[in-house]
């Protein structure tokens, strides 16, 4: 017995993977920031942050640093569920035409989710150097994968990408004009 899949049930597929990382992403992030107030309020919870990252020491030694770690690792989440938002709208909207792939909207598509990859790197990127910065003050810090900043080169190599393939389809824009033109 073999299966095959077509373009719309791979796209459907799509659509509910991205569904689940969605809301796990909105689930991390809202629980990341949520308990960062409540541990400005009350900074007894702050050895029981999200996953249990422990920023108390941090907190102990300055409660700014404190706050812009926090904030960064929340813009990082957020971004990431931006970015999977962005996603199962296109899905959804059904704005991928297969029989006509080169369109505006999923040339703007592929360039915002190229330009959401970049910031995510650079926070990301700026986080790791921060915590390390931190660190080195003498700090007892968490590692940055468990602040979830991580894999800043890897969003950064996936902007570069993302950026190139939105060029591909400009240039495809262009090509399929020039062909309707001429008939």
């Amino acid at each position: 017995m073999e299966l095959k899949m077509n373009t719309k049930q791979v796209l459907n597929l799509l659509l509910i993977f991205c569904w689940i990382i969605f809301v796990g992403l909105c689930i991390e992030a809202g629980a990341f920031i949520t308990n960062a107030v409540f541990a400005i309020i009350n900074p007894a919870i702050i050895p029981r942050l999200w996953q249990q990252v422990d920023l108390s020491e941090l907190y102990k030694y300055n409660y700014g640093y404190f706050f812009v770690l926090t904030l960064i690792v929340g813009i990082v989440s957020v971004i990431k569920a931006w970015l999977f938002f962005l996603m199962i709208k296109t899905l959804h909207n059904k704005n991928l035409n297969v029989h006509q792939p080169f369109n505006k909207e999923l040339r703007h598509f592929v360039f915002y989710l190229s330009y959401l990859a970049l910031g995510i790197g650079l926070f990301s990127a700026y986080g790791i150097k921060y915590s390390a910065w931190i660190a080195a003050q003498g700090v007892k810090m968490p590692d940055s994968q468990d602040l979830r900043i991580g894999g800043a080169d890897v969003w950064l190599f996936m902007a570069v990408i993302l950026f190139v393939i939105a060029h591909i389809f400009k240039r495809g824009i262009e090509i399929q004009t020039e062909n309707e033109l001429t008939i």
